[in-house]
Parts: C-alpha cells; structure tokens; sequence
C-alpha cells in the first residue's frame, strides 16, 4: 500500500481554487503514474496551517495507489509533479500550491536518505491522519504499531472539518 498525501492552500496556475488543484494532481496526475494502481481517493478536508499563521487554510486529502515503487524515484516523481503545479520551494512551511508527501510505502522503514518512511509527522497530524482514514482504515504505523483510531485519539487538538466549495 502506498499513501500520499495532497495538500494545497493556495490554487494552481489554470485552476479556479485549492480544491481543484488537489482534484486535479490527485485525479490526472498522481493515480496515473505508471506501475502503480489506483486504489481510493479520500474525501477533501479545510485545516488551518501548521504552524499557525496567517496563510488561507489548506485543502487536505489522501491517495492510495498499490503497487511497488523505489522511494527516491517516487519522491522525484511527485515533487515533479508538484513544479508542474506551480510549486516553489522557498520558505519552511510557506503557503503552496501543492504538496504532495509520501506517507508510507509497502511498510517500509527508513530513516536516510530522503524520503524518510514513513513520513515522520504523519502521527502527529489531523490533516494526515483523517483523509487516511478514509482509504486505508486498517492501517498501523510501520514503526510505532498503532492504528488510525489511536493516533488520532492522542492527537492534540487540531481542527478539520470537511472541505465543501
């Protein structure tokens, strides 16, 4: 199973909003990557950004496709795919136009080189683990053991509400 996370809080170039970006890197882009199955896409959900600022709220959700795929080539693939969405990488945790971030491969742990598996923030986010929920219900964190259910039960609180246009 693999997971990536689409987020966005600001539209792409072409695109009439946020959630439409996603729609449309989720729909066209990332489920058609070659050797790699579509499996479910989750509902899209409204966050405010993490760390608090001033920054329009983002659009969440998750993709689960199925498959085998090397970490580094993914990784290059979606931050491919994310340039072509408009997406400048300057400041940490600046506004985007995309994010796309793989949250789990097959299971697979790693802490070097990049990407890290799985995402190492992955359980401390609503915003990660809700869309989750939706595509991959039965899924447990590679290292800590846990399921969705109780991460997010240890979660702080962290506002998401569904994202309706």
């Amino acid at each position: 199973m693999i997971l990536i996370a689409i987020g966005a809080n600001l539209p792409a170039p072409g695109q009439a909003g946020v959630r439409q970006s996603c729609e449309a890197a989720a729909a066209a882009a990332v489920s058609a990557l070659p050797e790699l199955g579509f499996v479910a896409l989750s509902s899209w959900y409204r966050t405010a950004a993490i760390p608090a600022s001033n920054q329009p709220d983002y659009c969440n959700g998750m993709i689960r496709l199925e498959g085998n795929a090397a970490p580094e080539a993914l990784l290059s693939v979606l931050q491919g795919i994310e340039a072509r969405f408009g997406r400048q990488r300057g400041a940490p945790n600046a506004a985007r136009t995309l994010d796309l971030d793989i949250i789990d491969i097959n299971g697979i742990l790693r802490t070097e080189p990049d990407p890290v598996l799985p995402h190492p923030r992955a359980h401390l986010r609503a915003f990660v683990l809700r869309p989750l929920l939706d595509v991959a219900a039965n899924w447990r964190h590679p290292a800590l053991g846990l399921g969705i259910a109780t991460l997010l039960a240890d979660l702080p609180p962290q506002p998401i509400e569904p994202w309706h246009d």
